[in-house]
């Protein structure tokens, strides 16, 4: 089941990102569409750079504490998968990279990771040993 909605995804997304260069070129002109390409590529390394620093220096205080970082590697995961939606041209998955950079809208995406992971343990698809 999973499978077709990553197939559909996998044709769906570069359709919608060749649909929204095509427009944006005939809005704005092929090189500011470049422009705008290459400045969200290197405003996500910017942006990976600065939060992923920020992630770790929080990760070595909890762990400074003797607490699991667990806020800390979610954060990190979605910093690296904002990063690199970002990095990867196209303007719907830069919003989608933008919107787990930023700390508010990355919040709302662990919830729902923390609520898939959940589901997925009471499923016994992921066993948690101690």
């Amino acid at each position: 089941m999973r499978n077709k909605y990553l197939l559909l995804a996998f044709i769906l997304v570069p359709a919608i990102e060749i649909g929204v260069f095509l427009w944006l070129s005939q809005l704005i002109g092929v090189l500011w569409v470049a422009g705008l390409i290459m400045g969200t590529a290197l405003l996500g390394i910017f942006l990976a750079r600065y939060q992923g620093l920020e992630v770790f220096r929080r990760a070595q205080q909890q762990l400074q504490k003797g607490v699991p970082p667990t806020e800390e590697l979610l954060d990190g995961l979605a910093t690296i998968l904002g990063a690199f939606l970002l990095i990867i041209p196209g303007f719907v998955l830069d919003i989608a990279g933008l919107l787990l950079l930023i700390p508010w809208t990355r919040n709302q995406f662990k919830k729902q990771l923390k609520k898939i992971a959940m589901q997925l343990l009471g499923r016994n698809t992921i066993i948690y040993y101690r």
